[in-house]
């Protein structure tokens, strides 16, 4: 799952960078995303340290800069779909 996911938000970054279009994007989502990365990272530091903490870490990284980026955009995008 975490190697998945960590393909999945490269991709999703890459075309949000390509396109500016954020239309279709869950803030809400990559915030439950977030806080899951977050919670996954306490358990390893709390109860199992080990060497995954840094795809749970690398994972959560990319999931706050495409989280970043909807309202980067968000504005841009709102405006080219009402205009």
């Amino acid at each position: 799952m975490l190697i998945c996911f960590g393909v999945s938000w490269p991709l999703s970054i890459a075309k949000t960078l390509h396109t500016g279009v954020v239309r279709g994007k869950s803030p809400l989502f990559m915030t439950i995303v977030c806080l899951g990365y977050t919670s996954g990272i306490a358990h390893k530091l709390l109860f199992a340290y080990d060497w995954v903490i840094v795809l749970y870490a690398l994972n959560l990284l990319m999931v706050a800069v495409d989280l970043s980026l909807y309202y980067v955009y968000l504005p841009a995008d709102r405006q080219t779909a009402a205009g």
